[in-house]
Parts: C-alpha cells; structure tokens; sequence
C-alpha cells in the first residue's frame, strides 16, 4: 500500500522500509468489556514488527547470527478507539530511524473503513551479543541489510 498515513498530527509519506500484515481479532484478544486487551496491542506491534524484519532480510534469527541482540529499549502506544471480535485489522510498520537505533513506527486501522485504531512506535537498540555492552551506532549489517553506506 502507497497511501500516505498521519504521523503525530501531520501527514507522512511511508518510510521506504514498510510492512503490513491482515489479521482477524480472535476471542482470546478480548477482555471482560468484549473489546481487545490494551495489552493484546504489543503482540500485535511483534506480529507487524517481524513481517518488517523479514522484509529487509533481518530478522530475529539473523540478528543473532550477525551477533547482536535488538531489544525494545521503549514504546509508546496511543489507543484511539476499540477493536471488536472478528474485526479485520490491518497492521502497518515503518521504519523511520536506523542509524543509532531501530524506530518503528505503527498503525492498527480498521481493514474495512481505514478507521486508525492505535498508533504506536519502538525503539529497539543494537546490544553486542558476545561483550553485552549497547551500541552507540547501528551495527554495519543492518546498513548492509538496507542497501545503504554505513555512516
């Protein structure tokens, strides 16, 4: 999808690095009010977050193997209206920063009316598997990886 989308208030074009996935609200996902858990949210920002990874060749399996672990370091959730059981939802994740770290940022919308459910955003940093020690900048991979020149 091409569509332009509303990034804190104003309008974006998507980031060249995007994913969206489909997806169904189960009934586990529900709370006691018959809307989706606020916590369901962050299992869905992981579902879109990997379809992204995987679309740059850079997933969580290759990001061990290149030695270096990207944990979520901060995250940040805007709930605008409900999901409802059977809904189709649509997730989307962009990459919009990744020479010091990981930040994506997230739209949960309604498949049929587009109607923005929740926005969301994650900063994952690159942490040096063998030392533990944080990175300061990302590591030459993920700019290998992008098809960009290292900084």
């Amino acid at each position: 999808m091409t569509e332009t989308h509303k990034v804190r208030g104003k309008k974006a074009t998507p980031s060249r690095w995007h994913a969206e996935v489909e997806m169904q609200v189960q009934f586990f996902d529900l709370d006691p009010m018959e809307i989706v858990w606020h916590g369901r949210y962050v299992k869905y920002l992981e579902v879109v977050r990997c379809a992204l990874l995987d679309s740059i060749g850079y997933n969580y399996v290759d990001m061990k193997a290149s030695g270096y672990a990207w944990p979520v370091i901060d995250m940040h959730l805007r709930y605008v209206a409900p999901a409802t059981f059977g809904q189709r939802l649509t997730l989307r994740a962009d990459l919009v920063e990744w020479e010091d770290r990981l930040k994506i940022e997230y739209l949960v919308s309604d498949s049929v009316t587009g109607k923005r459910l929740n926005r969301a955003s994650t900063t994952q940093v690159a942490v040096d598997i063998a030392s533990g020690e944080m990175c300061f900048a990302s590591p030459p991979i993920l700019f290998e990886k992008l098809g960009l020149k290292a900084v």
